[in-house]
């Protein structure tokens, strides 16, 4: 008898996207307003609140556009979102992101 002859597969697969740059950085926040994007898993109800506040200190100016503004970004509608977030963004006029705050 035989042992078994098995297919070997690549568990990482291949890519499907190609690598774009990254966005430059923003200096500074002073003046600016940050959108804040959260898929509604992990503390972020506490975490966003304490962000908020240290960059207020650290940036005068600084406005936020709260993650209840865009909605669940990991929810149900997942998809309509992310179609709609460059219009979302652009329209609340957001220079940076805070997205999601993760365990």
């Amino acid at each position: 008898m035989s042992e078994p002859v098995y297919d070997v597969v690549w568990p990482l697969g291949k890519s499907v996207f190609e690598a774009l740059p990254l966005a430059n950085r923003a200096d500074d926040l002073s003046g600016k307003t940050v959108c804040e994007l959260w898929e509604w898993l992990f503390r972020g109800e506490e975490i966003f609140p304490i962000l908020r506040e240290l960059l207020a200190e650290r940036y005068p100016g600084v406005k936020f556009v709260d993650y209840t503004v865009f909605g669940n970004t990991h929810g149900s509608k997942e998809k309509e979102l992310m179609a709609a977030l460059p219009d979302m963004l652009r329209r609340h006029g957001c220079d940076a992101v805070i997205s999601g705050v993760g365990a």
